[in-house]
Order: C-alpha cells, then sequence, then structure tokens
C-alpha cells in the first residue's frame, strides 16, 4: 500500500480536497480529526495536557479555546503541546494504517496539516500540497468568522510558507479555481495514484 500525504496551509482547501479523495474509497486519515478523538473526555491526551494546561481540561476533556488562549499569551507553549500530543496522533495513525493495510487499499491519503513542520514527509510515498493564491487563502480564513486578522497572520507565521510547500510537493492541487477543477485534478490524481499503486505492487 502507499502512503501518500496531504497538506497545505490554513484555508487551502485540503479538507475539501481530503473529502473528494474519500469520495473515490481512498481510506483518508485527518489528523485534525485524531486529535479531537484524543481531546475528548477519556480520551489519552487529557492527562498529558492537564499535567501541562491544567486550566485547559474540564470534565468534557480538553477546552481548545483554552489551549487557543494559552497559545496566544505564550507562543512558544505550542512547542510543548505538540511534544506531548504528537505521540498521540503518531500512534492513532499507526493503527489507522493497520486497518488500512488489511482492507487492501492501493493507497492510504493521510491529511496532516503540520506534515513539513513535523518532518512526516519522510515516512511517506510521496506528498500532495493543496494550494491557492493569498489573497483567496485570507478571504477564506477570515470569511469563516472565527479568526482574527490577527489570529490567522499568528497561525500563518507557525506554517511552512505555501511556496516552500510547493516547491517540495510531488503533486501539487490548485484550489483557487472551480470546485469543479479541483475535482478534475482530484480524479486524475487518483487513478494515477491507482496506477503508481498497482506496479509498484508488481514491483
Amino acid at each position: 500500500m502507499m502512503r501518500v500525504g496531504l497538506t497545505g496551509s490554513i484555508a487551502m482547501g485540503k479538507s475539501t480536497v481530503a473529502a473528494m479523495f474519500a469520495a473515490l474509497g481512498a481510506p483518508v486519515y485527518d489528523a485534525d480529526a485524531a486529535v479531537h478523538r484524543l481531546y475528548a473526555a477519556g480520551g489519552a491526551a487529557v492527562e498529558p495536557v492537564r499535567a501541562i494546561a491544567p486550566e485547559a481540561v474540564t470534565s468534557a476533556g480538553v477546552d481548545r479555546a483554552a489551549l487557543k488562549q494559552r497559545i496566544e499569551k505564550d507562543p512558544s507553549f505550542l512547542d510543548l503541546l505538540n511534544t506531548v500530543v504528537h505521540p498521540l496522533v503518531g500512534a492513532d495513525r499507526a493503527e489507522f494504517d493497520r486497518r488500512a493495510e488489511a482492507s487492501g487499499a492501493s493507497y492510504a491519503l493521510y491529511d496532516i496539516p503540520l506534515l513539513f513542520e513535523t518532518g512526516g514527509e519522510t515516512r511517506l510515498d510521496l506528498v500532495i500540497v493543496v494550494s491557492a493564491g493569498p489573497e483567496i487563502q485570507r478571504e477564506r480564513a477570515l470569511a469563516r468568522g472565527v479568526l482574527t486578522p490577527a489570529q490567522f497572520e499568528m497561525i500563518l507565521s507557525r506554517q511552512t510558507p505555501d511556496a516552500v510547500k510547493r516547491a517540495r510537493a510531488d503533486i501539487i492541487i490548485e484550489t483557487g479555481v472551480p470546485l469543479s477543477d479541483t475535482e478534475t485534478q482530484v480524479d486524475a490524481i487518483h487513478r494515477r495514484l491507482l496506477a503508481m499503486a498497482s506496479r509498484h505492487a508488481r514491483s
């Protein structure tokens, strides 16, 4: 089974693209969804997070809004948080990997926002980067009504620049185009990956 990374900076349309691959039958690992499971009441991350940020843990699990406030006050806290959470996400991903292999899938897609930032690309066969122009990216991010311009810029500053991601990508999906055009790109890449996986299996 081929392992394919999917990444892109904030508001580039990565989740939309991941859903398109899933609709075509590809097993998709969603790193953000994994974190939500780990943060839920009884999740594996609750007690480790309590040890470093007790104010961010409630009876419902880890309060992501409280973590966000902590990071805004102390940006260096994000690095500490990552050292706690990333190994847990890794274990969750390994279990997904096992299930995908057992299903006989030709390839599995790993939707990981901070792929390059964490060196995760070294464990994958190739990487797809989802990208759009900076104006479109900013408009999308702020249109959600969740982030302020300052918060958007802070998140952007913590991510590998889009130009660097594009340079390091094996495949680029352009999302600053009509949705139907993105779907056409995804369909072509899906067929390409199936062919690549078939050749790999025969070699």
